[in-house]
């Protein structure tokens, strides 16, 4: 399959379980380019991965080598050093004409609202230090043209290989209890599917702030005990954590930024995408 030259995109933090499933998708596709922290032979072998680690490194040299058009920020790490990093990419952004953000951001901008999920152009507002530096990458990159900055607000992330079942196969390796948030009403959607909206988007140029979860919301306790029924880990053992005696939502429904129904996903579909 012939690449497209249409754009040349850098994936920062393609080591990642997000980075990663997004450089499958695209790769094939456009000309890619990605940045990983950790050292290793599949890394090294990849003439279009760069080594980078945020909290030393400077971005400018890599963003000057790849010249990238669109740039999708998957980082994880200290917030500091994050926070230093994307001012470098939003001053690197402002002064290319023809260069993009897209940003990664999470339901928990609204982690300190609870009566009901949130939408696009809802006002952020959050109660956790996660939360109030996504708030403040979004609003900076808020500040560029509307048509280099697209804002991806996605929920709880699941997949085969994703940390959250890491979790669950090793808490029930070493039959510890599993936490479950009763009072926790949510949405879910897989990196893969993920990856697959990011594709349309970038296919379509378009820009905006979109909420990537499923279609339908899902209690906590319920998803994960379906989840690890369907992974056949039986006699499991739970924890209850209730952080409130009321139900509490976090989860990013699309109002303004709907994708096509088949980029769509239902919480039952990402149940079986992880078996």
């Amino acid at each position: 399959m012939a690449i497209l030259k249409k754009h040349r995109i850098l994936i920062l933090g393609v080591s990642g379980f997000l980075g990663r499933a997004i450089y499958r998708e695209l790769h094939p596709y456009f000309q890619t380019f990605g940045t990983y922290r950790t050292s290793c032979i599949s890394h090294e072998k990849n003439t279009h991965f760069y080594q980078y680690d945020f909290e030393e490194d400077d971005i400018f040299e890599i963003l000057n080598q790849v010249k990238p058009t669109i740039i999708i920020s998957s980082l994880r790490g200290d917030f500091s050093a994050q926070l230093t990093a994307h001012k470098h990419l939003y001053e690197y952004t402002t002064h290319k004409k023809k260069c993009k953000v897209i940003f990664m951001s999470s339901a928990n901008v609204f982690d300190a609202y609870s009566k009901f999920p949130s939408y696009e152009n809802d006002t952020t507002f959050s109660n956790s230090k996660y939360g109030h530096l996504k708030i403040r990458l979004e609003q900076l990159f808020l500040k560029l043209p509307t048509k280099k900055v697209a804002i991806i607000r996605l929920p709880m992330v699941f997949g085969a290989l994703s940390p959250r079942i890491n979790e669950i196969k090793l808490l029930f390796k070493l039959d510890e209890p599993i936490e479950l948030f009763p009072n926790l009403i949510m949405n879910v959607t897989t990196a893969k599917k993920v990856s697959q909206q990011l594709h349309y988007i970038i296919n379509r140029n378009k820009n905006g702030i979109y909420h990537l979860g499923s279609s339908d919301l899902v209690c906590h306790d319920d998803f994960i005990k379906e989840l690890v029924k369907k992974m056949n880990f039986n006699n499991t053992r739970y924890k209850l954590v209730y952080t409130t005696n009321d139900s509490r939502y976090l989860a990013v429904l699309p109002r303004e930024n709907k994708l096509p129904k088949h980029l769509q996903i239902k919480s039952e579909e990402v149940l079986d995408d992880i078996v």
